[in-house]
Formats: structure tokens, C-alpha cells, sequence
């Protein structure tokens, strides 16, 4: 797998010629979806779900198929019979990849916000394995070898951000939802990432291509 961090909290995943693309929200460029044979949302917020940009890649791309939780479809409704429901637990093939989905509830913002649906997704190839887990730190059952740890939102603090590195123990790990952070703040918490997180840490810059 050849895995492309853009910005935000969009992943564009290669594979034996065929391209999956997870969360193309409204930060993220619109390069990311150029070729994607398909598309897994994690939840519906506009970071993650840029509904307009996905429209315009599905005329380029009649045969994308999109893949989110069923809370999500009143999103899609303009091209829902190029989407698939994904429960958690499910495992299903994206893209010529194995996908299995995990969670299913958004971590708390506040209390008097609603929560909404969530899932996690472990992707595979049968050599490696990348975990992207949208707005949550929910932990998969199986083992990580590439792991994309949300850095900085509304929902989340540094301390859980690094608890949940420890709880995965993946091989290395990757940020990931970090455009609202300056610059020294991201640093600052790079630093504590990198000493405590218990495994290899980097924060990338958009574009860059990891194998």
C-alpha cells in the first residue's frame, strides 16, 4: 500500500492500480479523489464529507462506490445507489482492500451536543495494515501496523491522543485531523507524542506519500 496524508483528515490509499480514499472533507484537496475507485466516510461532519466534491468526482467516475454508516446517508441522497452501509463490525472489500469497521459513536464534544455515528476503519492489503479512526479513539481488536492518531478538535485532549497510540501499539504512527492547530502548537504536541506515545510518531506534511 503506498498511503497519502492530505490535509485534515484525508487518506488516499494505492493499491495494485486501484485508489481508496478516506475522508475527502472540505479541508482536504481535491486532488485526493483524482482516480479513486472508491471512498469510505467515516462520519458526516463537513471535514470529513465534502458532499459537493464527491458529487463532481462521481460524474468523472460513474463506478466509484462510497461506503458510510447509515446515519450518514441522508447526506447522499443525490447518488445513494453508488453507496453501501457499513455497520461496525462489518468487514467488507474496498478498492481491491480489506476494510473492517469499527466504533460507531463520535467521541463527546459536550454533553448538550448530540452525539452522532462514527466508525473507525482498519484497511488491509495481507502484508500491512493502515487504522484511520474518524472522530474517536476507539481501539481495533486486530493488529496496527500504520496508525492515524487525531492531534487536535473540539473532542479531544493531548493525554487521550497518546493513550490511544499505547493502547493500539501500532508500528509506527501517523497525525491526523491537525489543520486547526498552528504551528508551534502542533509542535508542542508532536513532542509529547513522539516521547510518549511508546512508538515511532511523525506529523507530515500534506501530500506526503508513506509505503
Amino acid at each position: 500500500m503506498r498511503i497519502t496524508k492530505y490535509t485534515h483528515s484525508c487518506l488516499r490509499i494505492e493499491h495494485d492500480g486501484a485508489v481508496l480514499v478516506v475522508d475527502p472533507g472540505a479541508f482536504s484537496e481535491r486532488s485526493a479523489l483524482t482516480g479513486a475507485d472508491a471512498v469510505l466516510i467515516t462520519h458526516e461532519h463537513f471535514d470529513h464529507l465534502d458532499v459537493d466534491r464527491l458529487a463532481d468526482t462521481l460524474g468523472r467516475r460513474p463506478d466509484l462506490r462510497v461506503y458510510a454508516h447509515p446515519d450518514v446517508l441522508p447526506k447522499l441522497t443525490a447518488f445513494a445507489d453508488v453507496v453501501t452501509v457499513v455497520e461496525a463490525g462489518e468487514e467488507f472489500t474496498a478498492a481491491g482492500l480489506s476494510v473492517r469497521a469499527y466504533g460507531g459513536q463520535h467521541a463527546v464534544i459536550h454533553p448538550e451536543i448530540p452525539r452522532i455515528a462514527n466508525l473507525g476503519y482498519l484497511i488491509s492489503d495481507g502484508a500491512g495494515s493502515v487504522y484511520t479512526p474518524g472522530d474517536s479513539f476507539t481501539v481495533p481488536d486486530q493488529p496496527v501496523d500504520t496508525l492515524f492518531v487525531p492531534l487536535n478538535a473540539p473532542w479531544l485532549k493531548l493525554s487521550e491522543a497518546i493513550d490511544f497510540v499505547r493502547a493500539v501499539r501500532p508500528g509506527r504512527a501517523f497525525a491526523l485531523h491537525d489543520f486547526l492547530l498552528t504551528e508551534t502548537g502542533a509542535q508542542v504536541s508532536d513532542g509529547h507524542l513522539e516521547r510518549l506515545g511508546g512508538t515511532r510518531y511523525a506529523r507530515v506534511a500534506p501530500g506526503t506519500t508513506l509505503d
